[in-house]
């Protein structure tokens, strides 16, 4: 299921499992709080937060590989939905970045792919289209961690000097 012309998408409920440990790999601090429904165009997952609750219910979090950060956002996953992505889609899924994307001539981004950013903005990369690409999700998110891991104890502006991708395979 698509949302804003493919700009966000739900998990189908058989790789629910997978992106949550994907994104709990990269965001290990709140791993065992979260539970990932949806992605938008830029592999940006969106989960519940059980560490969050209001009205009984999980609020949800953006969990942003570009950047390295988990927003939160002051909504249940039905009101995200049925709110949020209506009324707010901007704020939601940066969708003017993303007609930007495509005016550019980039393109739609299939299931299992986003667009990514080819130098995170982590790691100095710019928050520009020509900073992006159509890669797969699964691996967007694999490499992502294994950086995020490396430079997250490293105190805001060290240089990064090297970095190293442990072996993994695709299956």
């Amino acid at each position: 299921m698509t949302y804003l012309d493919g700009a966000y998408r739900l998990h189908r409920s058989e790789d629910v499992a997978r992106f949550t440990q994907l994104a709990q790999n990269a965001f290990p601090l709140i791993a065992d709080r979260i539970d990932c429904f949806g992605v938008d165009w830029l592999g940006r997952q969106f989960a519940t937060d059980s560490g969050r609750v209001a009205g009984g219910f999980p609020q949800v979090l953006m969990l942003e590989p570009g950047t390295g950060e988990a927003l939160e956002i002051p909504f249940s996953m039905q009101d995200f939905h049925d709110c949020e992505l209506v009324e707010e889609p901007e704020a939601a899924v940066a969708y003017s970045f993303y007609q930007g994307w495509l005016t550019s001539g980039g393109g739609h981004p299939e299931y299992g792919q986003c667009v990514g950013y080819k130098q995170p903005l982590f790691l100095g990369g710019e928050d520009e289209v020509t900073n992006l690409a159509i890669v797969d999700l699964d691996v967007y998110w694999t490499l992502t961690a294994q950086l995020l891991r490396q430079v997250r104890a490293s105190p805001a502006g060290t240089r990064v000097r090297s970095i190293s991708i442990s072996d993994w395979s695709l299956s």
